[in-house]
């Protein structure tokens, strides 16, 4: 079989994280990545879900959570500063 290199840039932090997944694995960090390759080839997929989220989606969830916190009696209130500071960090 004909091999090819494939050449990624990866945080120094993430890299080292996931050298030491696989160390612990038993399994190295090519054979690691073959398999990934080998697996979205076969399925045809990748093997987690990616999607963004929407200003809306972020706020109804918000939203949810503090109607969650309030039907179970718990007391944290926001003012309206913290709720835009919340929401220019999570979309900046």
């Amino acid at each position: 079989m004909e091999q090819s290199i494939i050449s990624v840039r990866v945080d120094k932090k993430d890299k080292k994280g996931f050298e030491n997944f696989c160390n612990k694995t038993g399994v190295d960090v090519s054979t690691t990545i073959n398999l990934f390759i080998k697996n979205v080839l076969k399925e045809q997929k990748l093997p987690f879900e990616i999607k963004t989220q929407s200003y809306d989606d972020y706020v109804y969830e918000k939203l949810k959570e503090v109607e969650d916190r309030m039907e179970r009696g718990e007391e944290k209130f926001y003012t309206i500063e913290e709720v835009f500071e919340e929401l220019r960090n999570q979309f900046d």
